[in-house]
């Protein structure tokens, strides 16, 4: 299942980035509305802030900063936020996500069913926080890094759609 996910991939991923870098018109209006439905449900402003999504062998993170170091409003709204989203996901509510994309993202049926199997670990970093999803076995492993991947693309993050070894030291 991983060997096909990461072969489909790496023949999608290019074509997506190349349609990114294009700016159609179609794929501006998706981001512009990605990036409005996001800032009414996480309280977050996009141009303040920044975000991640890594893939880890067990899982991944997410994580959230703000761009200025003394924006105390910002890191704050950081904070609560990824609080309650990893309450909300360990009890299989992944309603942010779907209505922030207008669509259900890869993964998530998956994470909502094996919710036990997944880990949702909240911690502050230095000017905001991150949620760290551990996941149990090949199957959850396999739907956090779908969703994450998703993640990446449609928030147009440029994070490295590659999995790594160890936490973010930001």
């Amino acid at each position: 299942m991983w060997t096909l996910l990461c072969i489909l991939l790496l023949a999608v991923f290019p074509a997506l980035t190349a349609s990114q870098q294009a700016q159609q018109p179609e794929s501006t209006k998706r981001t512009d509305d990605v990036v409005k439905r996001g800032e009414h449900v996480m309280g977050l402003s996009h141009e303040t802030t920044i975000h991640h999504f890594r893939l880890f062998k067990d899982g991944g993170e997410i994580a959230v900063a703000a761009k200025d170091p003394n924006d105390k409003s910002s890191i704050d709204q950081i904070r609560s936020h990824l609080a309650h989203i990893a309450k909300m996901f360990s009890a299989g509510n992944f309603n942010a996500p779907m209505i922030i994309h207008d669509t259900n993202p890869p993964g998530v049926a998956t994470m909502a069913r094996l919710k036990e199997q997944i880990r949702y670990e909240f911690s502050e970093i230095e000017r905001g926080a991150r949620i760290r999803l551990v996941a149990a076995g090949p199957e959850t492993t396999d739907a956090v890094h779908a969703f994450l991947l998703f993640q990446i693309v449609d928030h147009q993050t440029r994070d490295a759609p590659t999995i790594g070894d160890e936490l973010s030291k930001k």
